[in-house]
C-alpha cells in the first residue's frame, strides 16, 4: 500500500537553480526510507516537499488518493509529521507540554485535551526516553535531549508517515540508536518513515529501503546491500570507503558496515 508518492519533482529557491531536479519518490506502508548524500544534495528540500510546506516548480506529491495540496493544515497534520533538525526558538513550555502541542490535529475550540491525547504524549515521552523530564522547562534540555523532544512531538501526532531531517546531530551514540529504533519501530504498526542522515551505518541497520541523492537528483535507490555499495557511494563522495559486514539482528541477515573513509 502506498503512502504518499511524488512524481517529476523540481524546486528553486527564489533566483536560483534548481536544487531538487526531476525527483520520483514513493513511500509504501511499513518502510523505513533513509535518504543519503553529501551537503547541498538537496534532502532537506526534498523532505519538505513531500511534507506540503514547499510547493514544487514541477511535478505532484500525493498523499493517500488526493494530491496534498488539498489537505488543509489540521487533515496533513494527521497523516504526516516533520521533524526539524533542531529548535531555532525555545517555547516557554514543559517538556510535556511541548509533546502535547503534537496534538492540536485533533482538538477543536469544544474539544480539550482527552484521555487519548494524555495516553499519546506519555507514550510518545516513554518511547523517546523522556519520561522523567516531562516537568522540565524546554529550554533546560541538553541539544540531545531537545532532540528527543522534537521526535516525541511527531509521534503524539499518530501520524502514518514521519519525516525525520538529520535526528542524531546532537545525540551520544545511544541516543542514536534509540531514536532510530523508535523511529524504524513505526513500521511494526503500519506507518512509515523518511529519514535524511549523513550517517551511512545508521542507515545500513534501520533502512528498509535507501535513497540516494546528489546535486539535487535521485542517482540511486534499492536496499542497503545495491546502494551502500564503494561503486556507488564513490563517485558521490569523492572517498574512498572500505566495507565490512556486521549481523543485524532486526533483519536477519549481514549488512554492510563502513570501517574506513579515506581521500582518494
Amino acid at each position: 500500500m502506498v503512502i504518499l508518492s511524488a512524481s517529476g519533482l523540481s524546486f528553486a529557491y527564489e533566483g536560483g537553480e534548481d536544487v531538487v531536479s526531476d525527483v520520483d519518490f514513493t513511500v509504501g506502508k511499513s518502510e523505513t526510507i533513509c535518504v543519503l548524500g553529501p551537503n547541498g544534495a538537496g534532502k532537506s528540500t526534498l523532505l519538505r516537499l513531500l511534507g506540503g510546506l514547499l510547493v514544487p516548480r514541477t511535478g505532484t506529491v500525493q498523499l493517500g488518493d488526493r494530491p496534498i495540496a488539498r489537505y488543509n493544515a489540521k487533515a496533513r497534520a494527521q497523516e504526516i509529521a516533520l521533524v526539524p533538525q533542531a529548535l531555532f526558538s525555545l517555547p516557554d513550555l514543559s517538556v510535556r507540554d511541548f509533546v502535547s502541542q503534537g496534538r492540536y490535529a485533533y482538538r477543536t475550540l469544544f474539544r480539550p485535551e482527552s484521555e487519548a491525547d494524555r495516553e499519546a504524549v506519555r507514550r510518545a515521552l516513554d518511547e523517546a526516553d523522556l519520561r522523567d523530564l516531562g516537568a522540565r522547562a524546554l529550554d533546560s534540555l541538553s541539544g540531545g535531549q531537545r532532540q528527543r523532544a522534537l521526535v516525541a512531538r511527531a509521534l503524539a501526532q499518530e501520524p502514518r508517515l514521519v519525516l525525520v531531517d538529520e535526528p542524531t546531530n546532537s545525540l551520544d551514540p545511544r541516543h542514536q540508536v534509540q531514536v532510530f529504533k523508535v523511529i524504524a519501530g513505526l513500521g511494526c504498526a503500519g506507518r512509515a518513515a523518511v529519514i535524511v542522515t549523513h550517517d551511512l551505518n545508521l542507515a545500513s541497520q534501520f533502512a528498509s529501503r535507501v535513497v540516494l541523492m546528489d546535486a539535487g537528483r535521485v542517482v540511486a535507490s534499492g536496499s542497503v546491500h545495491d546502494v551502500l555499495r564503494p561503486e556507488v557511494l564513490h563517485p558521490v563522495y569523492g572517498e574512498h570507503l572500505a566495507f565490512g559486514s556486521r549481523f543485524v539482528s532486526g533483519w536477519g541477515e549481514d549488512r554492510p558496515y563502513v570501517l574506513s573513509w579515506q581521500q582518494p
